[in-house]
């Protein structure tokens, strides 16, 4: 996932094609409707008045730059003057949609969260939208009652007893022969990295997926798939046409409350997108959509933690 994602040059989001939208692979909740950036824009001016000094806003992996002109668009004039607003992105052509697309306002580029971090000295309101999910994860299969890992070679599968088990919740249980979990453990380590550069504010991901054991009642062999031109893979066809098709995994919210509880961070709400959109939203069909229970409304979580 790391090579056929985020490589420099080779890496999906690294190529100068259209990955969102209809001639590309997925379209997000921010390209389709502003109602996520007036739903955050909301919640770090609260924090602001709770928290009255200097003001910056850090958005990681900000895609073509929609949410943020949302998010922008969406405070108010006094806090839109005021605001400084970080982009931490890695992919040179999201980049390069970034600034066209953001050209009217105000806002500086970074390659790392600590970089940003050191910018706005460890006082920021951080937020993500379908983060996580691209983060590579480890997968575990059980045999014979035992945790195997999944290696791949040349596109082909096997499994080999695991040495050393990640931490997560979803290997707390027996599970039947061949249940498969996916550990995003590489998202915990690029947290811990830089969260000791974080001393205030709050951090907001958003992606889809669930708590442990929710995640899995539907997709006891795993959630792990690829997307090309909107077509949805899974099982082999995952490793074929690499670096041009999104690859993705459902995200387990009690691994990253988890995690964030034992890095120092308190969680302050897990609520469904539904929750977190509705006092948002307008009667347009995509935000009707978007908040719809039965779809992107449940399917999304949205999390809040902040530095304890």
């Amino acid at each position: 996932m790391q090579y056929a994602l985020h490589h420099p040059s080779d890496g999906y989001y690294a190529r100068k094609i259209k990955t969102v939208g209809p001639g590309g692979d997925f379209s997000t909740t921010a390209t389709l409707s502003p109602i996520l950036g007036r739903a955050i824009a909301a919640r770090a001016i609260a924090w602001l008045k709770q928290n009255p000094g200097s003001f910056h806003l850090i958005e990681i992996g900000a895609g073509d730059g929609s949410l943020a002109k949302s998010v922008l668009n969406a405070l108010p004039i006094p806090q839109r003057w005021k605001v400084h607003y970080h982009i931490v992105e890695t992919s040179e052509p999201l980049t390069e949609q970034q600034k066209e697309k953001l050209n009217k306002h105000r806002v500086t580029w970074h390659d790392n969260v600590k970089a940003a971090l050191s910018a706005c000295r460890g006082r920021a309101v951080i937020f993500s939208n379908e983060l996580v999910d691209a983060f590579p994860v480890r997968i575990l299969c059980r045999k014979e009652g035992h945790w195997n890992e999944l290696h791949v070679e040349n596109g082909q599968e096997s499994f080999h007893p695991c040495t050393s088990l990640p931490e997560s919740s979803a290997l707390q249980d027996d599970h039947p022969e061949d249940y498969r979990v996916e550990i995003h453990e590489s998202y915990r380590d690029w947290m811990e990295d830089w969260l000791p550069a974080w001393h205030e504010g709050e951090i907001i991901t958003i992606d889809y997926g669930d708590t442990y054991p929710e995640i899995y009642h539907r997709r006891p062999h795993g959630t792990i798939r690829a997307f090309l031109m909107h077509q949805l893979l899974d099982g082999p066809a995952i490793y074929q046409n690499v670096g041009m098709q999104d690859l993705t995994a459902d995200v387990n919210f009690t691994d990253l409350m988890d995690w964030g509880n034992h890095c120092g961070l308190t969680t302050l709400s897990l609520v469904t997108q539904n929750e977190f959109l509705a006092p948002h939203a307008t009667s347009t069909s995509l935000d009707h959509y978007l908040t719809h229970p039965d779809g992107p409304g449940s399917a999304f979580k949205v999390l809040i933690q902040a530095p304890s």
